[in-house]
């Protein structure tokens, strides 16, 4: 197909099509003459890969560049990919936070995931975020401790499973559909957990409640 073609079924702007060509984010068509070429079904699956990063995960384009670089790289294992994608996802605000309050929360994370029986290398980048959650809320004087957290954990271990089964029914050669499948996931983890605190903030707190004040007489 055309690249005006390509635009019509993503729904994506030529110009934007010729920015993630020259970004490398897409690869480049077939030829057919000059300044002209030909794209077929995977250019406009890859269009719809990258809008999806993007759009619903909300990754900036210097990570959605490392997920598919992973993806498109067959010496990289299944494993190997997950943490290219957690290296992408990663965001550190230790500078913000300083580092005595980052380094605090880090040893009652690990103790924490010690307690879960989580390996503390295999869970390091995660642990890293939740370190770095505990200080933030303690630098705007929350009260907060690790093992608040432990409904969370445990919740987030049975999707997890449930999450890696789904690998394992492909045959865990699909490193693509596996990490979309986890970017994607965690945004759903995240709309549900939004859509159960609307609902019980409702219940709680409902709006329109004029507070009855006593009166003077």
């Amino acid at each position: 197909m055309r690249i005006s073609e390509l635009s019509r079924q993503s729904g994506v702007s030529v110009p934007t099509i010729k920015f993630y060509l020259r970004e490398g984010l897409l690869p480049a068509g077939l030829p057919t003459g000059r300044n002209q070429a030909d794209y077929s079904e995977r250019h406009l699956r890859r269009i719809r890969l990258i809008r999806t990063l993007t759009g619903i995960a909300g990754l900036d384009l210097s990570s959605v560049r490392e997920i598919l670089a992973a993806i498109d790289d067959d010496e990289i294992t299944l494993r190997a990919a997950y943490q290219v994608l957690d290296r992408a996802l990663y965001l550190d605000g230790s500078d913000t936070l300083g580092r005595a309050a980052v380094d605090s929360a880090r040893a009652e994370v690990a103790e924490f995931a010690e307690a879960l029986g989580w390996s503390r290398e295999a869970s390091a980048s995660g642990g890293e975020v939740l370190a770095q959650v505990l200080a933030g809320l303690r630098s705007l004087g929350c009260a907060a401790d690790a093992p608040f957290f432990t409904s969370y954990a445990r919740a987030a271990e049975q999707l997890v499973v449930a999450e890696l089964d789904l690998v394992a029914d492909d045959g865990g050669t699909e490193k693509g559909p596996a990490m979309v499948r986890s970017v994607l996931f965690g945004v759903a983890l995240s709309a549900l957990r939004r859509m159960a605190h609307e609902h019980h903030a409702a219940r709680r707190f409902p709006l329109n409640v004029v507070e009855r004040r006593p009166s003077n007489g």
